[in-house]
């Protein structure tokens, strides 16, 4: 039932109100007398929260429904408004047609390990504590998250020079953006600024094909930075002053060697480049790796030592601010940077990179095809990990197949030194997947 990101799947296939008011049930259930519900702007996202809502209230539980707003406004949310556990009703950047539940506990991180399990078990044994009919939990709207963030953000960067900055919305929550950076003294533009769960300008997750607009406007104007959010804004990623989209890995690396010194440890998920390590290595840091999802990178990024945590996909965690991925915090972060730099193409540069590459195959059969490839892998061989998936280490290189947590998709990742290293890499992991499919079994191979 739970991915990386707690549930998610299409409308009315895979989500439905039944398993909204089904986890509210079991939410309340787990002891969590206070809960703050919000959504971001998907057309099923009122319906779901009403379902949830009624599963929570007839288990006891009180809600807070802060409306609209960003995921991590909401995750934040869970502490300022002293409940147990908050929930966002989004499927981040999957398509319109999809939708999701993600929970989140009070220092900010999203619920994995034993507390999703133990809602999932509930859920699956349909074991739920109903309140007697006159103590069913209140229902009431909270204001004022929105502000509060803001506060958050201005309280915690300065852009000093203030910059212009294009923020492409995604037809999502993230103006919050525009209007912290513009509270930040930056001059700001919005592009797909009308919150629309069709997601009609683009789709929600940022690339660099999706980002083509953004791209061609920051490159034809005076801006010296533009960003992406996607639909619930935990993500951000960014282009340059010449419209170059910036890779998450190189984000990524930015991000950690501008947080880490000496002794210091970032967290990144198995699937990050090399180049993270490579750069943290030259300030006397280094990277302690996860499983993929950002409630794994969060709970490392807890520990002490850990300075900051981030994913490739666009997922950013300061955890002196919030445990939750914060697209907009990110942002500013970014903004301040180069502020403080002079420009982001030149900070790209920097970055010293390793051919990477990431592909993804479509099957409803994710799970089953990783699971088949784990198994043809040889027994004993310290090369080989699966934490997350399968990932091969061979010779200044690596490849790493595993499913989704989020879509119905198998991704491929492959990393090497060598360009036509990283190429031999990525077409062994895709032949494994390919032949998974085809016939349903696989032969042990040889993995140098």
């Amino acid at each position: 039932m739970f991915g990386t990101s707690g549930i998610r799947g299409k409308f009315g296939e895979d989500v439905t109100a039944g398993t909204a008011l089904a986890v509210g049930r079991a939410v309340a259930s787990e002891g969590n007398e206070h809960v703050v519900v919000g959504r971001d702007p998907r057309e099923t996202g009122p319906l779901l929260v009403d379902a949830l809502s009624a599963g929570l209230r007839e288990c006891g539980a009180n809600v807070a429904r802060l409306g609209e707003l960003p995921s991590p406004t909401i995750a934040r949310a869970v502490d300022w408004y002293d409940a147990d556990m908050g929930v966002a009703v989004t499927a981040s950047h999957n398509p319109p047609s999809d939708n999701g539940l993600k929970l989140w506990r009070p220092d900010g991180s999203s619920v994995v390990g034993d507390e999703q399990t133990a809602i999932a078990d509930r859920i699956r044994h349909g074991e739920y504590s109903f309140a007697a009919w006159n103590e069913t939990g209140s229902r009431h709207r909270f204001g004022g998250a929105r502000g509060r963030h803001l506060d958050a953000i201005a309280q915690a960067v300065e852009i000093d020079p203030p910059l212009t900055v294009v923020v492409d919305v995604g037809n999502g929550t993230g103006e919050l953006t525009a209007a912290a950076l513009r509270r930040l003294g930056c001059a700001v533009t919005t592009l797909n600024g009308v919150p629309d769960g069709s997601f009609p300008a683009r789709k929600s997750e940022p690339t660099a094909e999706s980002c083509a607009t953004l791209r061609r406007l920051v490159a034809a104007s005076d801006a010296d930075m533009g960003v992406a959010h996607d639909g619930d804004a935990d993500r951000m990623l960014a282009v340059t002053e010449s419209g170059t989209f910036v890779p998450g890995d190189v984000l990524l690396a930015l991000f950690a060697r501008r947080a880490a010194s000496g002794g210091d440890r970032v967290a990144v998920p198995i699937d990050a480049s090399m180049a993270i390590r490579d750069e943290l290595a030259a300030v006397g840091a280094d990277v302690t790796y996860t499983r993929v999802g950002d409630g794994y990178v969060a709970r490392r990024a807890a520990e002490p030592d850990v300075v900051f945590g981030g994913e490739p996909s666009g997922a950013w965690i300061w955890p002196e601010e919030t445990l939750a991925p914060d697209g907009p915090l990110a942002a500013a972060k970014l903004a301040a940077m180069v502020a403080t730099d002079g420009s982001l193409d030149a900070l790209v540069a920097d970055v010293h990179t390793v051919p990477i590459s990431r592909r993804t195959v479509e099957t409803d059969r994710n799970e089953a095809i990783v699971e088949q490839i784990i198994e043809a892998m040889p027994d004993g061989d310290d090369r080989i990990t699966t934490v997350d998936g399968a990932r091969v280490d061979v010779d200044e290189g690596w490849f790493l197949v595993r499913a989704s947590g989020t879509e119905p998709l198998v991704r491929i990742t492959a990393e090497a030194r060598d360009r036509d290293r990283m190429e031999t890499l990525l077409q062994t992991a895709e032949k494994l997947v390919t032949e998974a499919i085809d016939t349903g079994s696989i032969e042990r191979q040889p993995t140098s």
